[in-house]
């Protein structure tokens, strides 16, 4: 009990004092012309550092805190991030670092189909190629809709085992830098090839009548040519 009655009279001086010091805070706060969410937040923490001295917990630890401060990402801290980049920069300015490939080539290669490795291989040997868009007819084009994107003999002539996924696999050579989409255009006869394939002809029998095809290319990146040279035998 006498325990008790002790806590109890404790709790009830820091009531006392912390409702005073509160409203004081706030009337200095709006006198001055804070805003009412920093008020807030001041008092926030101001509450809770009392609590914890009432109680008896005590601070939180410096870890936690350090670790609230410095964010980390993908395990490793920010200083250490940084501490990663100024190293890079040093290598840049030394004549005598040499750097035999691109670090991101081995993570690519784990990211790649054995299909892909053929399309990025193909584009390697034969260049830029031609890609259709079917879309139906309107006058001025206003109104026009996509029925089919990016139809093209890539698949079939780079020899992938599953066509269907050709486009798919373009996504990912593209979302890994090593191909982008044209809007220009290659040769014009290369297109007459692509227009009569099957799955053009059924694009276009489903836009109507006078379906309008719109021509576009494939190419390497430049960082695409670099990595099948560094990373596939071109000549087999």
């Amino acid at each position: 009990m006498r325990i008790a009655a002790n806590a109890g009279l404790s709790t009830a001086q820091w009531v006392v004092t912390t409702s005073v010091r509160t409203g004081a805070r706030v009337a200095r706060g709006l006198a001055a012309g804070e805003s009412p969410m920093k008020i807030a937040g001041d008092l926030g923490a101001d509450l809770r550092a009392a609590a914890r001295s009432v109680l008896g917990v005590p601070d939180e630890e410096p870890a936690h805190a350090a670790s609230l401060a410095e964010p980390r990402a993908h395990g490793a801290s920010l200083a250490e991030l940084r501490a990663r980049g100024a190293e890079l920069l040093r290598q840049s300015s030394d004549v005598r670092f040499v750097e035999d490939t691109h670090p991101a080539y081995e993570r690519i290669l784990g990211e790649l189909t054995p299909d892909e490795a053929r399309i990025i291989r193909f584009l390697y040997r034969e260049g830029p190629q031609p890609t259709v868009d079917v879309r139906t007819n309107r006058p001025l084009g206003i109104g026009s809709e996509l029925i089919e994107a990016g139809l093209s003999m890539i698949g079939r002539q780079a020899g992938v085992r599953n066509m269907s996924r050709t486009n798919a696999y373009l996504n990912n050579l593209f979302r890994l830098g090593l191909v982008w989409f044209s809007r220009e255009e290659v040769e014009p006869s290369r297109y007459q090839v692509v227009e009569v394939q099957p799955e053009v002809q059924e694009a276009m029998s489903r836009a109507g009548r006078a379906p309008k095809t719109v021509r576009r290319s494939i190419h390497l990146t430049p960082f695409g040519e670099d990595f099948c040279q560094t990373c596939l035998p071109l000549d087999t």
